[in-house]
């Protein structure tokens, strides 16, 4: 589906699909313990959102020079090309990777070659986001925010990511008013496994602009009422919903009743390689599964392109919108 869209919700670490991890294993010496490829993608079965999580931090060590994630990042940018994205804003998680003694400039310079030749070789915009691991202390993450400075022209905002349950947004309220002073944008995961009461506090303790997942929100009517009226973005990623056990199957997901409610939603991949497709295939799974007319496909691409952090160049942003609009499905 190469619909023009731009690509909200994506963990650039979720990109690790297993041919580059096994060359990038061999690269570093690192032992993976699978025999090959398709040992690794059986291993792709989760049964919720830690068991995802405990192979998904495992495999970072595969990640150690600058020439790794730039290398990640840019077998990405190269397969969303080919799926219609025109604009992408990337998660990343440093204190993944400092935990293992891998330095935050060596992500995040790493990460920004890749980003800053974007444009030119795959004709796409970037934007980077990092993560703060919701599961670490608050202290971890002012660390972290100080431990950035010297490498915020590459970042444009702050986020917040990992096992949701039982780590509210309002205990990371310091960092985030820390990185708003330092002119950063700020979003977050609320409302995928944790309670409607967590989007509530990532909307008023934190002030994000954008809601990460969001899904359970359609259990607060209120709710719902609110995220409406104000327009606040949804970064939703179905794939991830079924396969995290969130939902059962892609037939059940809100999505429809989401747009109907007038929501500012968003479709997304989250973690492509471990969920099986990445963003163009994810329009084609709710078209399909969902019986989403063509024009309601439109709205999704144009809300990526309205949700997207494009308010210093509106200019691209129009001409994206235009893209989207002049756009004739096959």
């Amino acid at each position: 589906m190469h619909l023009p869209k731009a690509e909200l919700h994506l963990h650039i670490e979720g990109t690790l699909e297993p041919e580059l991890a096994f060359a990038l294993a061999a690269r570093n010496g690192v032992h993976l313990p699978y025999a090959d490829t398709e040992a690794l993608r059986t291993a792709y079965l989760f049964d919720d959102l830690q068991t995802f999580l405990d192979l998904y931090y495992a495999l970072m060590a595969v990640l150690r020079t600058e020439d790794d994630f730039a290398d990640l990042a840019d077998a990405y940018l190269a397969r969303a090309a080919a799926q219609g994205v025109r604009h992408a804003e990337i998660f990343f998680d440093p204190q993944a990777h400092t935990a293992r003694g891998v330095a935050i400039g060596t992500v995040v310079e790493g990460l920004g070659r890749a980003l800053e030749r974007s444009e030119e070789k795959h004709g796409v915009s970037t934007q980077l986001i990092m993560c703060f691991l919701r599961d670490l202390s608050a202290e971890s993450a002012l660390e972290t925010l100080e431990a950035a400075k010297p490498h915020l022209h590459r970042i444009s905002a702050v986020g917040l990511d990992s096992a949701e349950v039982g780590h509210p947004p309002a205990k990371f309220r310091e960092v985030y008013a820390a990185a708003e002073a330092l002119g950063l944008r700020k979003v977050a995961h609320a409302g995928e496994e944790g309670p409607p009461a967590y989007i509530r506090e990532a909307l008023d303790v934190l002030g994000v602009e954008r809601i990460d997942h969001g899904l359970r929100c359609m259990e607060d009517p209120e709710l719902v009422k609110r995220l409406a009226a104000d327009r606040v973005p949804l970064t939703l990623c179905p794939l991830s919903n079924v396969r995290l056990r969130a939902i059962d199957t892609l037939e059940e997901h809100p999505l429809r009743a989401m747009m109907d409610a007038g929501l500012l939603c968003t479709v997304n991949s989250d973690d492509p390689a471990y969920f099986g497709g990445y963003v163009g295939d994810t329009f084609h799974a709710v078209h399909e599964a969902l019986g989403l007319e063509r024009e309601q496909l439109r709205t999704l691409a144009r809300n990526s392109f309205e949700a997207a952090f494009l308010d210093h160049d509106e200019e691209r942003r129009a001409r994206y919108l235009s893209e989207v609009e002049a756009y004739a499905f096959d």
